[in-house]
């Protein structure tokens, strides 16, 4: 199997960043057990529905807490309590905060302070559940992006349902090379007559920018269809489209094991006339959804039928990969040397087309 060290990025497994856990609505309900970054941990909702995410195993005696259904405290309900969750093992209760509040059987209201459970962060927001992953165990250092369309229905904007690809055996640098690939857009997307293509390097920022023509989406002869796509971190894919109906989309993976990841699509499109959507209308903003998450799925296609390319054979005119991954590799190494690799990928390069694009890059 190939993992990050073949690939040469750094000396973590798993990159640092934001990452998608699944929709609020498919983490709703009882205690449910997740599998990322190598390892198991527990999603629940506190009883006012507030989101929480917890290392899998009890500290007590190693119970798993979200892999059982014939526990008493499971089956009567009590598993989850105030912000709470218990152990369906012996029944000790750990808060939000990951420490022991209650052990049913102890006496004068015992609790060992030693008793921690791991908490990780954990944010929900535009409909969908994120976490930080830090290989350092550090605090975030950057905002999760806002998604603020989500709250824009009444100028409009018709809110995303979520696309779920499920499980690809890829390496997430291998779906992070698309910013750099111009020469697929032509077969995989069908764009034609384009007009330019470049990448901007800004930091934890890469940005791709992209005027064609399209065989579907562009009616009219010679119009173009501007794109601007980028990264803001290692995971959190966002695409704007300004036109008659702007839109704004997200592709989102999170790693689940070396060289195993999970992805997600999803579409915001906004309606002519500033008012809240029609039923109509909003129809018509999920058939956007649905032509953007076929294009997405001429990628998936590829992606899970490949194998791994460590060292791509790059041309001039394919599109600037090793910077990617350079820009990249600051992710999977201490945040400490970050400005190292900004040093090394900052700048704009151009595969298509004339001179810099004069735009202002995406907030």
């Amino acid at each position: 199997m190939i993992e990050a060290p073949d690939y040469n990025l750094g000396s973590f497994e798993f990159p640092r960043g934001w990452f998608m856990l699944g929709s609020s609505e498919e983490l709703s309900g009882p205690p449910k057990t997740l599998h990322y970054f190598g390892k198991d941990m527990v999603f629940y909702r506190g009883e006012t529905g507030t989101p929480h995410l917890v290392h899998a195993y009890c500290p007590h005696m190693g119970a798993h807490l979200g892999k059982n259904t014939t526990s008493y405290i499971v089956r009567d309900g009590e598993q989850v309590q105030g912000d709470s969750i218990r152990c369906p093992f012996h029944g000790w209760r750990f808060d939000a905060s990951g420490n022991c509040d209650h052990v049913p059987y102890a006496k004068k209201g015992f609790v060992p302070q030693q008793a921690k459970l791991k908490t990780y962060i954990v944010v929900e927001r535009a409909g969908i559940i994120w976490t930080w992953h830090d290989p350092e165990g550090l605090e975030p250092d950057r905002d999760l992006p806002a998604f603020e369309q989500w709250d824009q229905e009444e100028e409009g904007w018709v809110r995303w349902g979520i696309d779920n690809y499920d499980v690809l055996n890829i390496h997430p640098v291998e779906v992070v090379d698309n910013m750099a690939d111009f020469g697929h857009m032509m077969p995989i997307h069908g764009s034609i007559e384009p007009a330019y293509f470049d990448n901007v390097f800004d930091g934890r920022k890469v940005v791709q920018r992209f005027d064609a023509g399209h065989r579907t989406l562009v009616g009219d002869h010679g119009a173009v269809l501007s794109l601007d796509t980028w990264y803001d971190g290692p995971s959190i894919l966002q695409s704007r489209m300004i036109g008659e109906y702007p839109s704004h989309m997200l592709i989102a993976h999170t790693p689940i094991e070396k060289g195993k990841l999970r992805m997600w699509h999803a579409l915001m499109v906004k309606i002519p006339g500033g008012k809240r959507a029609t039923l109509e209308q909003a129809k018509l903003a999920r058939a956007f959804q649905d032509a953007s998450r076929d294009a997405l799925a001429q990628d998936v296609e590829i992606w899970a039928n490949k194998e791994a390319c460590v060292q791509p054979m790059q041309i001039p005119f394919d599109g600037p990969y090793s910077r990617v991954r350079q820009w990249y590799k600051q992710f999977y190494n201490p945040r400490a040397m970050e400005a190292e690799f900004h040093k090394k990928a900052d700048g704009i390069v151009v595969t298509f087309g004339e001179g810099p694009r004069a735009d202002l890059l995406p907030a």
